[in-house]
């Protein structure tokens, strides 16, 4: 059986904008600045793990998708962010977490922004339901303007709606977003990557660990490389290339899907040093941490492209 790769070239930047947040006044409690109406918390989704998913994500320790529901990638980002800040390893939110969490958080937890014709710039359409439609069609941007904003506040596309159930996401319109974001992680001088965590993690040349996102790692059938390599080039906004010569799935047609944030590599590609391995975003960024990958390292795109704006050609990788 073929080791699989995957094939990704670069065609432009990509850069994330963040909202304009106000600093936290209060650290007694989380600054939710706009509350979050109580009806979203009427199933399992919970106001305490929305707060702890924002916090966290903010202090670089990503927990992927924002969406309130308690899970595996939060407990792992509580755990990454308590052994970077010398507290007790537990994965859970206990008082000492807590309160650093609020200390290290600038910002309201939620913010209202008004939705401006640059946000709805390019329409909206759903991607193809398979690689040859999509490399036909070449529809592989959001299908939603609510998918594009909630992508940019990284949060899931369902918070974004329960949070704003009477909105049409139109121009002009004012809606409720993550409002605490991550600023930059600094320079990155090594990327560790522990598949049975499901986690990547950035440190800086003293070894300090910057920051923490969860990861899809290979599989049994396609595992990831071992050992260490370099970052090779980073294409910030990246078509995908499938050719069969190399795989041994996804039919015998060479395929180039372009660039968009629903194309296999969620439209962003760090390359390695050994050939065909990167890694890169996904088009179900809720699957991040769950599921298996082809041989690549799947992060959610705004923590691929994140990590991408930290590292550079030479940026060393160990796989763990």
């Amino acid at each position: 059986m073929k080791t699989l790769f995957c094939t990704a070239s670069a065609v432009a930047a990509l850069m994330l904008a963040t909202p304009t947040i106000a600093a936290q006044q209060d650290q007694s409690t989380p600054n939710w600045g706009q509350s979050p109406p109580s009806a979203i918390f009427s199933s399992k989704r919970s106001k305490e793990v929305l707060a702890q998913q924002i916090m966290l994500a903010a202090a670089q320790h990503s927990p992927g998708v924002i969406d309130g529901y308690p899970g595996g990638n939060t407990r792992r980002a509580l755990s990454a962010f308590q052994k970077a800040h010398g507290l007790d390893v537990t994965g859970n939110a206990d008082e000492a977490t807590m309160t650093k969490l609020r200390e290290a958080t600038s910002g309201a937890l939620l913010v209202s922004y008004v939705i401006s014709a640059d946000d709805l710039s390019g329409g909206f359409t759903a991607p193809g339901s398979s690689m040859k439609a999509m490399a036909q069609e070449g529809n592989v941007g959001f299908a939603s303007a609510s998918e594009g904003l909630a992508e940019r506040f990284g949060m899931s596309q369902g918070l974004l709606e329960a949070l704003n159930p009477d909105s049409d996401f139109g121009e002009g319109s004012e809606i409720l977003v993550v409002g605490a974001q991550p600023g930059s992680i600094g320079t990155v001088a090594r990327v560790e990557i522990d598949g049975g965590a499901n986690e990547l993690r950035a440190f800086d040349e003293g070894g300090k660990l910057l920051a923490s996102f969860p990861a899809t790692v290979g599989s049994g059938e396609f595992p990831s490389p071992s050992g260490s390599m370099e970052v090779r080039a980073i294409a910030p906004e990246a078509n995908y290339t499938f050719d069969p010569s190399e795989q041994n799935w996804g039919g015998d047609e060479m395929l180039v899907i372009p660039a968009g944030p629903n194309n296999p590599v969620g439209g962003i590609w760090i390359d390695l040093t050994k050939d065909g391995y990167g890694i890169h975003g996904t088009p179900e960024p809720g699957n991040i941490g769950k599921t298996s990958s082809h041989g690549c390292v799947r992060l959610t795109n705004w923590d691929a492209q994140r990590l991408a704006q930290a590292v550079s050609a030479g940026t060393v990788v160990e796989f763990l």
